[in-house]
């Protein structure tokens, strides 16, 4: 019996004597900003932060244990513990920048961004910036090169591409928008929260392989990985949002969670016609990751979204004209719109360190989008002169009555499509160098129903649509048979099968004293469409990429950059579609040559830090699919026969005009024309020659709780709007220049610098109050036009479709 004892003793001894504690948590930066590849050690034993800045450090307990943590470029931090046994400790230590290292610029993970041509942007300035339409969004058309004339839209055109050429990934997961929207008031929310984000990247173009087949620019969303318990609120006279997180206490477990809802009521309700309006936008999206192993994890991404649109138009009064001869439109309307749209979406990511030198992810995603478009509206006008007369009672009214008549609008639309993606993403580092790669299926089911139809009527006689011989109605009689304006009838069953993959290598090295960073790489895409009474086709492409970025050994921060390649955007389901409702599975992929020329300049100016960015551009698309552009309604023709060229010039100085405030002026030269079936160059629909935007903040020296917001945007006027299948070669004048200043003033009552130990305000982390203008000038901008034709003068007038007045708003942000 004493070998079995004797066992037993040790047995316990060890257990007794070998018990240990924990210490996690997430390695930061000076910005908050997590920090991978952290060596965390105790006499020579240790582990390696994650992509997330996540660690997990076992050391042994009731004894006292010095934990070093080093990373290149920063101070090393050196911690004493003495835990009990068993004891989890959390730790998220800030490492600072080390000063006093040779003088050499390392090239970090944000040094990265910069030679990629990648603008960085703070989910700070994002929450706290002012906007009618507020979020990442909001923020993008305050940079050059990036256009958006409606606010109540969050779609946006990059260097002149449209709103379908525009990548968006939240943590490396491609995300979509509902496909049969029309108005910006339709819009409601975008997918992006900005509530959960931690980092978001930016590109205009010349971006690299790794990211997917679009023509004009990529935008890289991260959303936030918590370290504690938070929550957050934020409340407006356009809505409310919300969002919690937290962390399990073994720091396995990490979830967020944000919930909106919006109502445009307030903007649109102050726009010249007269509604009933009742809206219902509202979201949940949540964030989720679990921790097997330090090297293995898996996250999840889940996001339901239900909008409703109900639009009861009442009347309307726009006037325009000259002073000399004022006009004004009064229509008085009839019916309704119900529109819904609502998607839901899921996606799982796998992330596995295999080594120090290899992470394989694998990436599986669904979406599925359930949208409704219905109306019956009928529109009566009246085209007349106004009374302009000072001092008169009837001022502003319709006098004399040039023309009468009358539209009727009718919808019924439905679209159900289900899109599903797998993938598989590999890095690998082999010494200076680094390879990544990546693989993708997509499959698209796609179910439409389009059916509408408008029909004009003028003084008693109908309106023939432009694609009939001219008449001289009602001079002349017409005796062929009555035809609406326009009129699409289809039903579509499209199935779409991708695979496509990319693979780049990537290096930093030196040329001389020079530090010099290079990559290339090549991306593939191949698809079929297929479908009931389709004939199923199939397409290839390759898409070459490179950049390469240059800093040289001067005294100047100063870092050149050349990018290019060829992009290609094979066609999504809404580009097959052509303006009769038919799919046209033929269509090819467009085709960009782009090259890109940047340089960042980094200087001291008022012993603060500014950066000026400079780019030019050029592309040369062929194979371009034209289409028309309504609002926020793309239009294609489903054919590739024009060709087209952009090229233009950003500029953007950001740093610290204010101390303690990010701000940044923007200016962007842009011009783009396409040549249809060789008849000529004419303006593209996304033309925008000048762009210039201001984003400021600012604070009361004496009262620095006291701060204020500003964004301006002038943008001259986008080529402005024909009737619905008009040949555009006739109609090539531009609408006014969209100019707005959003002014947003807050008062700080709590936060790091402001806490409250007792009192109702205790559990607030940050507490602010404010009020909102938007567009303080009341300057009447306009999207669209409305065609009215004068029977009178035989005169067709284009009146302006106004975007919203000056509107107020009041918010209120808490965090706990």
């Amino acid at each position: 019996m004493k070998l079995p004892l004797t066992l037993l003793f040790f047995f316990f001894a060890t257990i007794v004597f070998a018990q240990k504690a924990t210490i996690r948590g997430v390695v930061l930066d000076e910005s908050n900003n997590p920090l991978s590849g952290v060596n965390v050690t105790y006499e020579g034993i240790g582990t390696i932060s994650d992509l997330g800045g996540y660690y997990l450090l076992e050391i042994p307990s009731n004894q006292e244990v010095t934990v070093t943590f080093s990373h290149v470029g920063h101070k090393n931090a050196k911690l004493r513990f003495n835990l009990s046994p068993n004891e989890d400790y959390e730790l998220n230590p800030v490492l600072r920048v080390d000063v006093e290292q040779i003088p050499e610029v390392v090239i970090s993970g944000r040094e990265n961004k910069r030679v990629e041509g990648v603008t960085t942007i703070s989910p700070e300035v994002i929450r706290k910036m002012v906007g009618a339409n507020a979020g990442v969004e909001n923020l993008l058309k305050s940079l050059p090169g990036v256009n958006g004339n409606d606010e109540l839209s969050t779609q946006y055109a990059v260097r002149g591409g449209n709103y379908d050429e525009n990548l968006v990934y939240v943590n490396e997961i491609e995300v979509y928008r509902p496909f049969l929207i029309r108005s910006g008031q339709q819009e409601g929310l975008s997918f992006v929260n900005s509530d959960l984000t931690s980092n978001v990247e930016f590109s205009a173009g010349g971006f690299q392989a790794k990211y997917g087949d679009k023509l004009s620019s990529v935008l890289d969303i991260t959303y936030r990985r918590p370290v504690n318990f938070g929550a957050s609120v934020d409340l407006s006279l356009l809505g409310a949002s919300g969002s919690v997180e937290g962390i399990s206490k073994n720091g396995r477990l990490s979830g967020i969670l944000g919930i909106r809802y919006r109502d445009n009521s307030l903007l649109v309700n102050a726009k010249e016609t007269e509604t009933n309006y009742r809206p219902k936008f509202a979201d949940a999206q949540t964030y989720l990751t679990y921790k097997f192993t330090n090297n293995f994890e898996l996250s999840f991404l889940g996001n339901v979204s239900l909008n409703e649109y109900s639009y009861r138009p009442l009347t309307r009064q726009t006037n325009f004209g000259t002073i000399a001869d004022p006009i004004a439109l009064l229509v008085f309307y009839e019916g309704r719109e119900e529109d819904r749209y609502n998607t839901y979406f899921g996606a799982l990511k796998s992330t596995w360190v295999v080594s120090d030198n290899y992470t394989a992810k694998f990436i599986a995603s669904l979406y599925q989008t359930t949208e409704q478009e219905y109306f019956d509206i009928l529109a009566e006008y009246r085209l007349g002169e106004v009374n302009t007369e000072i001092g008169s009672e009837d001022l502003g009214t319709v006098e004399f009555t040039r023309g009468i008549g009358g539209q009727l609008t009718h919808a019924r639309n439905d679209l159900d499509a289900l899109i599903l993606n797998v993938e598989h993403k590999g890095n690998l580092s082999l010494e200076e160098n680094n390879i990544e790669y990546g693989i993708k299926y997509t499959r698209e089911d796609i179910r439409d129903r389009v059916q509408e139809y408008e029909i004009i009527d003028s003084a008693g006689f109908s309106i023939r649509p432009p694609i009939f011989p001219p008449n001289d109605q009602p001079y002349q009689p017409n005796t062929s048979p009555i035809e609406p304006y326009t009129n699409v009838r289809a039903q579509n069953d499209a199935q779409i099968d991708r695979i496509s993959g990319y693979a780049q290598w990537s290096r930093k090295t030196n040329l001389g004293n020079s530090e010099l960073w290079l990559n290339a790489g090549v991306r593939a895409h191949n698809w079929t469409v297929s479908g009931k009474n389709i004939t199923s086709t199939t397409q290839t492409v390759f898409s070459p990429r490179a950049q390469i970025a240059l800093k040289p050994d001067w005294e100047m921060d100063m870092l050149f950059r050349l990018s290019g390649g060829v992009y290609h955007q094979p066609p999504f389901y809404r580009e097959l579609r052509d303006s009769s409702g038919t799919v046209r599975p033929g269509v090819k992929a467009q085709k960009s040559i782009h090259i890109v020329f940047g340089n960042d300049y980094s200087f001291k100016m008022w012993d603060r830090a500014f950066r000026l960015n400079s780019e030019i551009y050029y592309k040369h698309l062929t194979d371009v699919n034209p289409y028309t552009l309504e609002n926020v309604r793309i239009r294609y023709r489903a054919t590739n026969n024009a060709v087209a060229y952009a090229y233009g010039l950003d500029l953007r100085l950001a740093g610290e005009f204010v101390p303690g405030t990010e701000s940044w002026l923007s200016f962007g030269y842009l011009k783009t024309e396409e040549n249809i079936e060789d008849r000529g160059y004419i303006f593209r629909p996304t033309d925008q020659r000048l762009k210039f935007g201001v984003l400021f903040q600012d604070y009361v020296k004496v009262i620095p709780s006291l701060k204020m917001y500003l964004n301006l945007t002038y943008n001259t006027g986008l080529p402005g709007g024909s009737p619905s299948y008009a040949d555009p070669y006739k109609y090539q004048v531009r609408l006014p220049d969209y100019k707005r200043a959003d002014l947003g003033v807050s008062y700080v009552i709590v936060d790091n610098t402001k806490f409250r130990d007792s009192g109702w305000l205790k559990p607030f982390k940050e507490f602010s109050v404010g009020a909102e203008i938007f567009n303080i000038f009341d300057v009447q901008n306009s999207i669209t036009n409305t065609f009215v034709r004068d029977v009178y003068t035989k005169v067709q007038y284009s009146i302006p479709n106004y975007l919203t007045p000056r509107v107020f708003n009041v918010r209120l942000t808490a965090k706990f």
